[in-house]
């Protein structure tokens, strides 16, 4: 497995995904998305593997950003504003190769072989 956390160090649910994979002895890369967040190519793959972008984002967030999203009618346009704005996302984002999660999902990561 070639585990991949995209996340904050304040997020509780990205440091709860962190120890799921410490427990289990799990090799894995944190990246923080303050710091450097995704590349294109990697929001694009986490984007067809979780569905779109009603799944990627945080409706919950404060953002007003977030506002601006909800009236974009073309979708493009708003994955390209979350991609611009990666803090609207949910975290923690979590890859293993093509699969990917949002959010904290052991159930599903323990089917990951």
């Amino acid at each position: 497995m070639n585990i991949q956390i995209f996340g904050t160090v304040k997020s509780a649910d990205t440091r709860k995904a962190e120890r799921y994979f410490k427990e289990r002895r799990i090799k894995y890369q944190f990246i923080d998305m303050k710091k450097y967040g995704m590349s294109g190519g990697e929001f694009d793959s986490v984007l067809r593997a979780v569905g779109g972008i009603e799944k990627l984002v945080n409706w919950d967030s404060k953002s007003p950003d977030l506002d601006l999203l909800k009236y974009l009618a073309d979708t493009r346009d708003q994955e390209d504003k979350v991609f611009d704005n990666q803090m609207l996302i949910r975290q923690p984002v979590v890859r293993n190769g093509k699969q990917a999660t949002v959010g904290y999902c052991p159930e599903v990561w323990g089917e990951w072989k």
